[in-house]
């Protein structure tokens, strides 16, 4: 069994000598969408007149379709660039917690052997994610947390199916989602301070929320 606070301080120990390296990682994966981040799309409406009827219409169409354009570019490039680049990121980190420190484990899974697998059984939990999202935002939030562990699974052994990596995942999370979602609910704090300068100071907790990851992902494997 694991605790916070011990999570907590062995990733902090792991950190000592090679944080900007992990936080370049982790800005990668901010970047590409890896840390279990969200996109949030909302709609606007403005309150200004137009000269012209038609060319209001006109204006609002190529809106939406940039817009569409927009996220269209989005998911391929997380699809078939921030897919990679996460399970590669989990490898750095997984590796980090045992002593080692490559920044080449981000590029790893670039490699056609593994490249195709990886794309599949993370569009298949992204999917999985979405569709249970559909029914209410519990659902998908339980969901979530059921498939945390895919792209730890994925950067060990890239070799399973969607429905191996899948399972285990939902294996190791049985009995476990209340208390991860309590471990990340104690890095609030530390988000909401780091928000008040610009955002920016999210940044730099982000290589310690990585790092409590890697070692939750370690001791709760060594328990199944």
């Amino acid at each position: 069994m694991w605790t916070r606070s011990e999570l907590k301080n062995i990733a902090k120990k792991k950190l000592k000598g090679f944080y900007w390296q992990a936080f370049l990682v982790s800005l990668i994966l901010v970047i590409s969408g890896g840390s279990h981040n969200r996109l949030d799309l909302g709609g606007s409406s403005s309150t200004g007149s137009t000269t012209t009827g038609g060319g209001g219409s006109e204006f609002t169409l190529g809106l939406v379709l940039i817009a569409v354009i927009g996220v269209l570019v989005f998911l391929a490039l997380r699809i078939f660039l921030g897919y990679i680049l996460e399970v590669g990121g989990r490898k750095y980190f997984i590796e980090l917690s045992r002593g080692e420190s490559e920044i080449s484990y981000l590029l790893k899974f670039f490699d056609k052997k593994y490249y195709k697998n990886i794309i599949t059984v993370l569009l298949y939990r992204g999917i999985y994610i979405f569709l249970w999202s559909l029914l209410l935002i519990i659902p998908g939030i339980i969901k979530m947390y059921q498939y945390r562990f895919v792209a730890y699974i994925m950067a060990e052994n890239p070799d399973l199916d969607h429905n191996q990596a899948l399972n285990l995942s939902r294996e190791m999370t049985a009995g476990q989602k209340l208390d991860i979602f309590i471990l990340d609910l104690s890095f609030l704090g530390w988000f909401i301070l780091g928000a008040l300068f610009f955002g920016i100071g999210v940044l730099f907790v982000q290589p310690y929320y990585d790092a409590v990851n890697a070692e939750l992902y370690q001791k709760v494997k060594a328990d199944i």
